[in-house]
């Protein structure tokens, strides 16, 4: 079998699995690989439904999937935030509804020299969060699913999220970019830390 074939049904199988999918974890191989780029390796129909489906697994659950974290490798992601938070939480950080973006063989340049650190998680790494300094202003170049190249300029929460989502594509856990003392499981900082990021 040919490895696009093999890829074609990988996808096919994913599709067909219940959601929300069981999301790859931290020390599965594929998170750490960097992805293919994405040239055709998946019938248009396909790649549709693929990133349809990944949108839908967002919904509750986080704010942006990369296909590695499904196991796919393929430089494809996916990302939309509504924003449900608290008034003070969303100016503090800067955390505006962003639509639907995707990102197909996406780069990220960095604007400026400003940064922004706060607490980030992620699905593929279950139950933990740490403080992560990002670039606070970005501009996205990526092409959506029909091929359509684009440039956005990104700020605040949304450049996060297409920081970290391309990082998965290039193999880069938040960890690798963490502040180590920081780390913490999601019940503690519940418990310890949001409160008093709350009260600042």
């Amino acid at each position: 079998m040919s490895g696009g074939q093999q890829l074609v049904e990988q996808v096919e199988a994913l599709l067909a699995a219940p959601r929300p999918w069981s999301v790859t974890q931290v020390g599965d191989p594929v998170l750490r690989r960097p992805a293919e780029r994405y040239d055709g390796q998946l019938p248009d129909g396909l790649l549709r439904e693929l990133l349809e489906a990944m949108f839908l697994h967002l919904p509750g659950v986080g704010v942006g999937l990369a296909a590695p974290q499904v196991g796919i490798p393929l430089a494809l992601a996916v990302i939309e935030d509504p924003a449900e938070v608290p008034a003070e939480l969303a100016a503090e950080r800067e955390r505006a509804p962003q639509p639907r973006l995707e990102l197909v063989n996406p780069v990220v340049t960095p604007l400026g020299s400003r940064y922004h650190a706060f607490y980030e998680g992620c699905l593929s790494v279950e139950g933990l969060t740490a403080v992560v300094a990002r670039h606070g202003l970005v501009r996205l170049s990526a092409q959506d699913g029909g091929g359509r190249a684009y440039e956005l300029e990104l700020s605040g929460w949304p450049a996060r999220i297409a920081q970290h989502e391309t990082d998965h594509l290039n193999g880069v856990l938040y960890l690798d970019r963490a502040e180590p003392r920081s780390l913490s499981t999601a019940d503690n900082y519940e418990r310890f830390w949001a409160p008093r990021i709350a009260a600042t």
